[in-house]
């Protein structure tokens, strides 16, 4: 284990709606070491991306409202400054980089590359425009970005979809970020070009010695990166634990559920897929019990009528499962 770069402990956020209260992020602990890369894999709707955003603090408020616990970045509870906050500003870009999954909607549309580059860039190091307008073409430069001086000149209507996504790392880059969250950072893409930006993603990474959060729900994507997993479901985290870990010996059955769900090229004969049945619960008015009970087919009484079954150890190398009846024991 390496030195301690981000813990979050306990982080609880809902949002306050005419409906009632979404438990977007309920009661959730996880960290990451210097250069680590993790991943938080999950459906679509579960908290993935929100639970990144509050540890940006990037949650409109109201109605969001965190409700407890801390995130420590280099032992420094961000919670404890405002969202506005003169720290907050030098943590966002400088230390802690985010980059979002939709590259047209994250990019200004009005603003050339260069600009926006240039801005990021004046804000977190001192110095002149000109200066800052060379590193934006280092920067596009770093992501593969053939002939960076005419494209810092270009709007992003300009530039395809794998293109947007290469310019919104660099800017996580240009500030040398020793902490990059990476929501979904391909789900726009074609598969060829989701290699080539996981890659380059992947060897900025390595060369920066920067830490990196992958959030996304492709389960083939995180495998072959990341070094621990972390998945989640309604809010919460239902397993942890290493990669190989998590792959090859899953515990809890929505862990199993999701790596049925993959397609597999393997094997004599083609096989169909085996989706997890139902649909995600509504986060508003969650029961008390195991949120994944009407889809779960190892479900007993057990589960119907106790609490929700806290995180417990149940492996080798800190593997951790929330449930009852976990596969294969334990």
């Amino acid at each position: 284990m390496g030195n301690r770069l981000l813990e979050v402990n306990n982080l609880k956020l809902s949002f306050f709606t005419v409906s009632g209260e979404v438990k977007a992020v309920d009661d959730i602990s996880y960290h990451v070491d210097e250069q680590e890369v993790i991943a938080i894999v999950g459906e679509s709707g579960c908290g993935k991306s929100v639970s990144q955003m509050t540890v940006m603090q990037l949650i409109q408020m109201p109605p969001g409202k965190i409700l407890g616990g801390e995130v420590l970045y280099k032992g420094k509870d961000l919670l404890k400054y405002g969202p506005r906050s003169n720290e907050m500003r030098m943590i966002r870009g400088a230390e802690i980089s985010m980059i979002f999954q939709e590259p047209m909607t994250s990019l200004n549309p009005v603003f050339t590359v260069g600009d926006q580059l240039r801005e990021i860039i004046m804000v977190h190091k001192k110095v002149s425009k000109k200066e800052a307008w060379d590193l934006g073409i280092q920067a596009l430069k770093s992501v593969e970005i053939p002939d960076a001086e005419t494209r810092m000149k270009n709007y992003p209507f300009e530039m395809s979809g794998g293109m947007r996504q290469r310019v919104l790392i660099a800017m996580s880059v240009a500030c040398d970020s020793k902490l990059i969250i990476a929501d979904e950072p391909t789900t726009a893409l074609d598969v060829t070009t989701q290699a080539q930006v996981t890659d380059l993603l992947m060897s900025l990474v390595k060369k920066m010695k920067t830490s990196l959060v992958i959030v996304t729900h492709n389960l083939g994507l995180v495998t072959r990166y990341a070094e621990r997993i972390y998945v989640m479901y309604a809010g919460k985290f239902v397993e942890s634990g290493t990669t190989e870990d998590l792959i090859t010996n899953p515990k809890h059955p929505y862990t199993a559920g999701l790596l049925s769900s993959v397609p597999k090229i393997t094997g004599e004969k083609q096989e169909k897929l085996k989706p997890i049945e139902g649909f995600p619960p509504s986060l508003i008015d969650l029961p008390p019990h195991c949120a994944f009970l009407p889809r779960c087919p190892y479900a007993t009484d057990e589960c119907a009528y106790g609490p929700y079954p806290p995180m417990r150890i149940v492996g080798d190398n800190n593997h951790m499962c929330a449930c009852y009846n976990c596969i294969g024991g334990q």
